[in-house]
């Protein structure tokens, strides 16, 4: 199983997995021309992929849903709320473009299964995803709202993870954001802290191969600060990533 993030962040996410012989993209937040020309950095052609799968309704992960779907012809597939949701964003749909499915269940794509777990996140039917093929599982954990049970147990289930560390709380209790928006991101619904991103992976046993810390906050975070955090609890040796807000990532083997 291979994987690359195109960008992580409030500013765009999507995620690109492939594993044996299926191509898939994991939200779908930025333009089409990008999508395009970051997958080609690594090879890969847009046209190539068998379908783009969102976790939510969140403009930074779904504003380029529907682009995309036009125009590399991707069957995109949502909870029935996420897409009555963007409905009006997405545009028109071509065919069977647009194929819903209910937040715990398991999609499949021949030999690769996408197992979706729901999470507290404040937008409906927000999920998570664990892909599973040739005996290898990669965790796509954003927009978590907070450290919930399935969380901890899921990452103990998979070799490799993408994993929400979204922001600093001394920089967000002194940043410029107003006081609605830092409850907002801090609270039961919002997004998970360095802290506790390192905390869950400090907790992990067995821990996954490497993590790829993402969606960091651009200006209640920076990469560095949220490796030193993560550092700090599972030593310099662990092999952690940082999923960058403006480049594509390497393509990192699971």
């Amino acid at each position: 199983m291979l994987t690359c993030a195109l960008q992580s962040g409030s500013n765009g996410n999507a995620i690109y997995v492939e594993a044996a012989g299926v191509r898939l993209l994991f939200d779908a937040g930025l333009s089409g021309r990008r999508v395009r020309e970051r997958l080609a950095r690594h090879g890969r052609d847009a046209r190539g992929v068998h379908a783009l799968i969102l976790s939510h309704a969140h403009g930074d992960h779904t504003r380029g849903a529907g682009v995309c779907h036009r125009l590399f012809e991707w069957p995109v597939y949502a909870t029935p709320a996420t897409h009555q949701s963007i409905r009006s964003q997405f545009g028109p749909v071509r065919g069977d473009g647009v194929r819903s499915f209910a937040p715990g269940h398991t999609l499949t794509f021949g030999a690769v299964r996408v197992h979706t777990l729901p999470t507290p996140h404040d937008a409906r039917e927000s999920v998570a995803f664990i892909v599973e093929a040739e005996g290898r599982r990669l965790g796509i954990f954003t927009d978590l709202g907070h450290p919930f049970g399935a969380l901890a147990t899921a990452l103990r289930d998979v070799h490799a993870a993408y994993l929400e560390s979204n922001y600093d709380p001394q920089m967000l209790d002194t940043g410029p954001y107003p006081p609605e928006l830092k409850a907002r991101i801090r609270g039961h619904a919002g997004h998970i802290s360095n802290d506790e991103a390192a905390a869950l992976l400090h907790h992990c046993c067995p821990r996954p191969s490497w993590i790829a810390l993402a969606h960091l906050s651009a200006e209640n975070n920076t990469p560095e600060l949220a490796l030193a955090t993560s550092r700090q609890r599972v030593g310099a040796a662990y092999p952690l990533h940082v999923a960058s807000r403006y480049e594509v990532s390497d393509l990192w083997a699971v």
